[in-house]
C-alpha cells in the first residue's frame, strides 16, 4: 500500500507544478517514487510493475494534451513507458529484500542517468532541434545537463526520505542504533 501511496505522490510531483504554471526543471520524485514502488514488489508480483503504466500514461495525455497542447502520440511515449517499468523493476530487483544507503544511491543514480540517456537521445534522435551528427548529439546531452543534475538530485532526496524515513522510526521504536539497513 505505502508503495502505490508514494508512486501516486510521485505522479503528482509531475502534475501540479505544470499546473501551476512554474517550471518545474526536472525536480520531480518519479525516479525515488518508482523505485520505491517496485521495492515493495515481492518477485513473484514483479508483474504488478505494469500497474503504474495506467497513472503514467494518463499523466503523459493530461501534460501532452492540456499543458503543452500538443497531439498525443503513443508511439513517442513507449521508450519513456518502458524506462519507467525498468525502473520498477530495478527497485524489485535490487532493494526489495535488502535496502541498504548504498544500493538506494546507487539505484537512484541508475534510474535518473538512465532516463537522461534514454530521453535526450529519443529528443535529438526524433526531433529538430539538433543536427543528426555526433556534434548534436553531444549538444543535446549538454542541454540537458541542468535537468539530469536537478532529476538526480531530487531521486536522491526522494529516495532518502522514502527509505530513510521508515527505517529511522522503526530504529526509533525498537531503540537501536543505525545498522545501515533501510525500510
Amino acid at each position: 500500500m505505502a508503495g502505490f501511496v508514494v508512486l501516486l505522490l510521485a505522479v503528482l510531483s509531475r502534475l501540479v507544478p505544470h499546473m501551476l504554471g512554474v517550471s518545474a526543471w526536472g525536480v520531480t520524485a518519479m525516479g525515488g517514487g518508482l523505485l520505491f514502488f517496485g521495492s515493495r514488489l515481492r518477485k513473484s508480483e514483479r508483474w504488478m510493475a505494469v500497474l503504474a503504466l495506467p497513472l503514467i500514461a494518463e499523466m503523459d495525455w493530461f501534460l501532452t494534451t492540456r499543458v503543452y497542447g500538443f497531439p498525443f502520440q503513443v508511439a513517442g511515449h513507449v521508450a519513456p513507458w518502458a524506462w519507467y517499468v525498468a525502473v520498477c523493476l530495478l527497485g524489485s530487483a535490487l532493494l526489495s529484500r535488502r535496502r541498504t544507503v548504498g544500493r538506494v544511491a546507487g539505484a537512484a543514480l541508475v534510474s535518473s542517468t538512465g532516463f537522461f540517456l534514454l530521453s535526450n537521445g529519443m529528443v535529438w534522435l526524433s526531433g529538430t532541434m539538433y543536427p543528426k551528427t555526433a556534434q548534436g548529439l553531444l549538444a543535446c546531452y549538454a542541454a540537458g545537463l541542468p535537468f539530469y543534475r536537478n532529476d538526480a538530485l531530487s531521486t536522491l532526496v526522494v529516495c532518502g526520505l522514502a527509505f530513510g524515513l521508515p527505517a529511522l522510526a522503526r530504529q526509533m521504536v525498537e531503540g537501536r542504533a543505525g545498522s545501515g539497513e533501510l525500510v
